[in-house]
């Protein structure tokens, strides 16, 4: 990804996280931009949100906002000045909830074993050879 690429995805990010933030409300849920990917041609937009509520109040919410995609786009295009305007997207990104399993398994482990100290471990060697 360039690094022209890398701006404008940052700059989406960070303006529709306003726009979202101030003129957009969803009952019963928070959402949050996770990550916003844009085409290298700039004609699409990819934005992946994450969305704290059930289940089925999480597809609500990715749907109520790609048929806001048009008001948004609208709103986010005054403050983002491009030559072509990349289309919105709004997809479910679940990679927290994917995440949290594996956290608990990492401190679920066992504490790591003491290291052997470095003098055992050359005795026993010479034993062996010694043999």
């Amino acid at each position: 990804m360039s690094l022209r690429v890398e701006k404008v995805c940052e700059l989406i990010r960070r303006e529709l996280g306003t726009i979202i933030e101030k003129d957009f409300r969803i009952e019963n849920c928070f959402v949050t931009i996770h990550e916003v990917s844009v085409t290298p041609d700039m004609r699409q937009c990819f934005v992946y949100v994450g969305v704290l509520g059930k289940p089925h109040q999480q597809e609500a919410a990715v749907e109520k906002l790609n048929k806001a995609r048009g008001h948004l786009q609208r709103d986010l295009y005054k403050r983002v000045k491009l030559r072509c305007s990349p289309l919105l997207y709004f997809r479910l990104d679940k990679t927290v909830e994917r995440g949290v399993p594996l956290l608990n398994i990492i401190d679920n482990l066992p504490p790591p074993l003491p290291d052997l100290p470095a003098d055992e471990g050359q005795d026993g060697a010479q034993t062996s050879s010694a043999k």
